[in-house]
């Protein structure tokens, strides 16, 4: 069954905005070459410190491969005290 994550990624200045712009691409291209992704957006909203974040993974499995992965990542750890909100949906 596909998994769907819809949400945002909230920065909390201009500081974490600049890790953000700097990290997002090589987190984008790695998460779109996973086995199982679907769809895997991150887009700038109006506002300059939030992110729009839509994902779509085949499979709870890969959806969960992708969230391990992610938290190892460079990108894991130079966003990890970014605020994100999220909804995880079976679809």
């Amino acid at each position: 069954m596909p998994v769907a994550l819809q949400g945002a990624l909230r920065c909390a200045d201009a500081a974490q905005a600049d890790i953000v712009q700097r990290h997002l691409p090589e987190h984008i291209r790695l998460s779109r070459a996973e086995a199982g992704c679907l769809q895997f957006d991150v887009t700038p909203t109006d506002d300059p410190l939030v992110w729009a974040v839509s994902e779509r993974f085949a499979t709870r499995i890969a959806f969960d491969a992708h969230q391990r992965r992610v938290k190892a990542s460079v990108w894991g750890q130079a966003t990890a005290a970014i605020a994100r909100s999220y909804t995880v949906t079976d679809i």
